[in-house]
């Protein structure tokens, strides 16, 4: 894409809510209303309905956290998909490493941010298709960032803050994350982006237990394709690979 086509996604309108049901929501309102436009974004201080992956809930604290929906104009098929998710991620995980370099930053298949071995962020896309067009994506995005402690009943969250000790500008961090993530996902190469993907997987080359209704086994986690499946290598040496919703992630 010509940079001055990028920078004309990237001074796209930046709304700035208080208190939101969820800002991929409120993205998807504008998008039905025929108001939405490329590098739009909506962000808020709070969530009463923050959306997670396959329907779980996104908690976040007033003030606190990160939280950031980017409407995107897609410009190839649907097969591409998954590698929006890898532009983002990455994006994201790059801004993260070079602000906290005394933090390991990682990307746990899917889409979820890792800092030092716990969870601080994660993505969701939602796509809008019209006919068979791919019309929109909405890349969601929540970051833990202030916060001083975690809830008990979330021992593997974490918060930049209490990893690094640093009380990151919000707005600041909000601009270099928007900026990055437009940028891998119009300029981009796909090869560069899932070699990159993968450099930052979480737990690659080590032995991950996985379950599911029945059993719990372990295995060594090779790579992610550009179709978004996890490969692994199971004990007696035989390679398998898991689709997301497949199989859980035993923590």
């Amino acid at each position: 894409m010509a940079l001055h086509l990028l920078q004309h996604i990237t001074d796209a309108p930046i709304i700035e809510l208080d208190t939101i049901d969820s800002t991929n929501n409120y993205a998807m309102r504008l998008i039905d209303a025929d108001t939405a436009q490329p590098g739009l974004t909506v962000t808020a201080r709070e969530q009463t309905q923050g959306k997670g992956q396959r329907g779980r809930v996104w908690q976040d604290s007033a003030g606190q956290s990160l939280l950031m929906s980017i409407i995107v104009e897609p410009v190839h098929g649907l097969e591409r998909q998954f590698l929006f998710n890898v532009a983002a991620t990455v994006a994201i995980a790059e801004v993260l490493q070079k602000k906290c370099e005394n933090c390991d930053v990682r990307i746990k298949w899917p889409n979820d941010i890792i800092v030092n071995d716990k969870k601080a962020g994660g993505v969701l896309i939602e796509n809008v298709i019209r006919g068979s067009r791919w019309a929109y994506s909405i890349i969601g995005f929540g970051l833990n960032v202030l916060q001083e402690t975690m809830p008990e009943e979330l021992p593997y969250a974490t918060s930049l803050f209490i990893e690094n000790r640093q009380r990151f500008d919000l707005r600041a961090l909000r601009f270099d994350l928007r900026k990055d993530i437009l940028q891998h996902i119009y300029n981009g190469a796909d090869d560069d982006l899932m070699h990159r993907y993968n450099q930052y997987l979480y737990r690659r080359g080590q032995m991950q237990t996985f379950n599911d209704e029945q059993t719990e086994w372990q295995a060594l986690i090779n790579g992610v394709t550009p179709d978004g499946q996890l490969v692994v290598q199971l004990t007696d040496g035989s390679m398998q690979r898991y689709t997301h919703g497949m199989v859980n992630w035993q923590w």
